[in-house]
């Protein structure tokens, strides 16, 4: 089935998300700059000239707007998504979305995630860090099951999750390597996930990748 037209927004939607973004951006930067404990919403209000009210519209706390850098940044990967070519075989889809998605970012700043790193360690951040997660492999799950038509949405969730799995596993390897690149290294992770993990298995491996390091496991990255 042909796939679905990314909705347009309206510009009170455009203003709501550009609202929403500079809130968690000046939560983010006041957090790694202050530390999370020594910043208060007001803060993050005035940061953005807006009052506590409005960011209350938006969070329900200083950690969601922190963490919500997360989920805001896979908007972009639905509707990539969604608006991949017909009849495009669904893994290349996926694959394709992410790697759009990551590639608008360009290549990771080592030293700004190595400080983001150190603040998601703080226990106040960890639950609302996992939440998001969550929330981005439900959405993910979701345009994943009307890309394809319906599918069975247990799969869609297990699609997904192995998707953040894999961008997971190649930041914690990009971080923890000098200079390997991070984007060839996910989509290679991609293309083992879409041939059922071959190299592992004994099947026939997909094209070789510079990542032959091994990097310590459970490393929590954004």
């Amino acid at each position: 089935m042909p796939p679905d037209e990314p909705p347009k927004l309206t510009l009170r939607e455009r203003k709501k998300r550009e609202a929403r973004r500079a809130l968690a951006q000046a939560a983010l930067r006041l957090s790694m700059d202050r530390g999370l404990e020594n910043v208060r919403v007001e803060d993050i209000a005035a940061e953005v000239g807006v009052s506590p009210r409005t960011f209350n519209n938006y969070f329900s706390s200083k950690e969601q707007a922190v963490c919500s850098m997360v989920v805001d940044r896979h908007e972009g990967m639905r509707e990539a998504l969604l608006a991949r070519p017909e009849g495009e075989p669904l893994w290349e889809s996926v694959k394709q979305a992410v790697i759009e998605q990551y590639s608008r970012e360009g290549e990771p700043d080592r030293a700004y995630v190595a400080r983001i790193r150190e603040l998601m360690g703080q226990l106040m951040l960890r639950g609302e860090f996992l939440n998001a997660h969550a929330a981005v492999e439900r959405v993910l799950a979701e345009t994943i099951a009307k890309r394809a038509g319906g599918a069975d949405h247990l799969l869609c969730r297990l699609m997904a999750s192995t998707v953040e799995s894999a961008v997971r596993v190649a930041f914690v390897n990009w971080f923890m390597t000098e200079g390997e690149p991070f984007l060839p290294t996910l989509e290679r992770l991609l293309d083992e996930l879409a041939a059922g993990m071959p190299s592992l298995t004994g099947g026939t491996a997909p094209r070789p990748g510079p990542n032959t390091t091994t990097t310590s496991l459970g490393e929590p990255l954004c």
